[in-house]
């Protein structure tokens, strides 16, 4: 085969040390150098340095965790660096150890046989992180919204009964009076705000329980956390709305890092994988891709589904009764992310192809069906252009 980069270095790190093999061509002559630096600021600097003297263009490295982010900080601007998919680049069985790993990296990328990773630019990451911190910050906050529910069955107090959200303007004041020692139902129920579907005598019911001195720290404990992280997620909203004018958090607004809107989708991990042997397909479920966006764009598929007389609705209703729900909204977040990507590549607008699309689009397969559905029915139809 030939060789793409005859100066380059295959790079195996791991929590405390890189293990590093330089692999130089020279006509027909293949040597290796192994080197073995520490991760700290110091040993990446050693690192880099080695790489120059051997004269280094392309390293490559696999994406272990949280690892390979400081080599590649360090590196970036003194070599074309590449990251490879772990699962790609899987060393022979029996021959596995870190020196090598390395040499195996160093082989594959010198022939061109490393399909590179996206890594976005420095800012974008940031983004990234933030957004990323933001949906932790959340999460958060649900738990302990659910210890809090938790703790008022445990005191029979059937609060999420008669409110939708116990973290609102009524499930607080009566939350807050409970911890201050209010036990009187009808002194708890006078303080919810009169817009819920709960009668009087109901609320008073629901609000009667046996409320402890425990009862009460572990609401004022989880109260106290709910208002740190709602303080801690507005200050990251503000650093968000700061940075996000001209970027999308986890790809960019660059998207000629992909060739097509297919490679973001495989990418994403919203396209059916291909595992076929002896003719046969053995499984078609998506892989785990970019997990961040790909939980998102699902999550946003949902309320896009459910928008009437809207291309995204049609098309869930069409998937849904052959796939069934799940598939289909993986299919819906699939086109919302194809439409993001030619939007960001064209500059263009976003257009809404109708609820109408599919029956002009596949009008003779519509009635070809329809036909062969009046015909199971027993019925004999005749037909004709209108």
């Amino acid at each position: 085969m030939e060789v793409l980069h005859p100066r380059c270095a295959g790079l195996d790190i791991h929590a405390t040390n890189v293990v590093a093999c330089v692999r130089i061509t020279s006509g027909r002559s293949v040597t290796y150098e192994h080197r073995t630096v520490a991760t700290t600021t110091r040993g990446l600097l050693e690192l880099a340095d080695w790489l120059t003297e051997h004269g280094v263009t392309h390293a490559a490295m696999e994406a272990t965790g949280v690892y390979w982010k400081p080599v590649w900080h360090v590196l970036e601007d003194g070599f074309t660096l590449v990251l490879a998919n772990a699962m790609h680049i899987r060393n022979i069985p029996g021959r596995k150890n870190d020196k090598n790993d390395a040499t195996w990296i160093a082989d594959l990328l010198a022939l061109g046989l490393i399909r590179s990773s996206f890594v976005p630019p420095a800012p974008i990451q940031a983004l990234r992180d933030l957004t990323r911190t933001r949906k932790q910050l959340v999460r958060e906050v649900t738990r302990h919204t659910q210890r809090i529910q938790k703790t008022l069955e445990d005191a029979n107090v059937k609060l999420t009964e008669i409110v939708s959200d116990i973290l609102g303007t009524s499930g607080r004041a009566i939350l807050q009076a409970l911890v201050a020692g209010e036990t009187d139902p009808e002194r708890l129920a006078d303080l919810t705000s009169g817009r819920l579907k709960a009668t009087r005598t109901q609320l008073v019911e629901a609000l009667q329980g046996r409320v402890t001195d425990h009862h009460r720290f572990m609401l004022h404990l989880h109260l106290t956390q709910i208002g740190a992280l709602d303080t801690a997620i507005a200050e990251v909203e503000a650093r968000i709305r700061e940075a996000l004018t001209p970027f999308i958090a986890e790809i960019g607004d660059d998207m000629s890092k992909f060739p097509s809107a297919g490679h973001l989708l495989s990418w994403a991990g919203l396209c059916p994988r291909l595992d076929e042997s002896n003719g046969k397909r053995r499984s078609t479920r998506t892989r785990q891709g970019a997990p961040w966006l790909k939980t998102t764009l699902v999550q946003i598929a949902w309320p896009a589904a459910r928008k009437k007389n809207s291309y995204f609705h049609a098309q869930f209703l069409r998937l849904k009764s052959r796939r069934g729900p799940k598939k289909a909204i993986v299919a819906v977040a699939a086109s919302m992310l194809t439409d993001v990507y030619y939007m960001l590549r064209d500059g263009v607008e976003f257009h809404d192809l109708g609820d109408q699309y599919f029956v002009q689009h596949d009008k003779a397969r519509l009635t070809k069906r329809l036909l062969q559905r009046l015909r199971d029915l027993g019925v004999d139809v005749e037909v004709k252009a209108a």
